[in-house]
């Protein structure tokens, strides 16, 4: 392999947090992966990675938890790196810097953003000339919800989330995030469903049309009453102190509350910035979370800054 890279140089690339409004989880394949109808709303809170040319491949990380994220090559965007590099003959050095801002093993596909972070940075460091199709497929083996990390704005996901169709949207949707103590591991999740789901009928998984309409309106009133997520169970049953996080929104006047993703992070969506500040300052008095956090979206994905 080559050498790649120009001594000094540095590429940083922006990389937005992902909520799940629809996320309809299908029975266990047996290749031990579910097949999901996952509609993505990037959201803009975001993780930082810059790329700069090293004599190895090295990660480094600051911010919120990072000490509960690993710093060698089973970090995704370490594999992001040798997997572009082992495409283009390369040698995959170079040091990945990590600014978290994402909440870390929250459900918000932290780990996805900086693996597609990583992805373009080190394609643009090192010049592979990858095309979007090619960054697409990296990401899909990757992971499930790395793709999306790349593209942002809104999709619906197929597959195992990998298969993304954009969606557009009407307008800008608020919401309020309460970030809990630790993290869930969406594994352990999965299989709680599977356990919660054993011996029943589960249905294949098709987006709510209801709420795709809803996202293309921009009305968050028909979008909150379509919020749904079937990992929600399966995460409070693993977790049940986030019942009482998810019902603090919801007296605070949240339009909806649900667990993002597989957790454990809990999502709220609200009428506009007024009335995000005051469920964001009746959670953070609640004491049911550790922190609390404000955002739009959509938002862009993955980009250089």
């Amino acid at each position: 392999m080559r050498a790649c890279g120009t001594s000094g140089a540095a590429v940083t690339v922006r990389v937005p947090a992902k909520v799940n409004v629809q996320l309809a989880v299908g029975a266990a394949r047996p290749d031990g992966f579910h097949d999901l109808a996952n509609v993505f709303l990037a959201v803009g809170l975001y993780d930082e990675v810059t790329a700069t040319a090293s004599d190895a491949l090295r990660i480094t990380a600051e911010g919120h938890d990072v000490d509960q994220i690993p710093l060698d090559r089973t970090n995704l965007a370490a594999r992001a790196a040798e997997l572009l590099a082992a495409r283009h003959g390369i040698e995959p050095n170079v040091h990945l810097h990590i600014t978290k801002g994402i909440p870390v093993a929250g459900g918000m596909a932290g780990g996805s953003a900086d693996a597609a972070g990583a992805l373009l940075a080190c394609d643009t460091l090192w010049s592979t000339g990858a095309d979007r199709a090619e960054l697409l497929d990296i990401c899909a083996e990757l992971g499930s919800d790395v793709p999306f990390s790349l593209v942002g704005g809104a999709a619906l996901g197929r597959g195992r989330g990998e298969l993304l169709t954009s969606l557009p949207v009407g307008d800008a949707f608020h919401w309020v995030f309460a970030v809990a103590d630790g993290g869930l591991s969406t594994p352990a999740v999965y299989r709680e469903f599977d356990r919660l789901t054993a011996g029943t009928d589960v249905p294949e998984p098709e987006p709510a049309p209801e709420l795709l309409a809803a996202l293309e309106a921009g009305d968050a009133t028909a979008l909150a009453a379509a919020l749904t997520n079937d990992l929600q169970p399966a995460a409070l049953s693993l977790r049940p102190a986030l019942a009482a996080t998810l019902d603090a929104g919801t007296a605070a006047g949240a339009l909806a509350a649900l667990v993002s993703g597989s957790g454990p992070t809990t999502a709220f969506l609200v009428k506009d910035a007024q009335a995000a500040q005051h469920v964001a300052a009746a959670l953070r008095e609640s004491g049911t979370c550790r922190e609390v956090r404000l955002a739009d979206s959509p938002a862009p994905g993955a980009t250089l800054t």
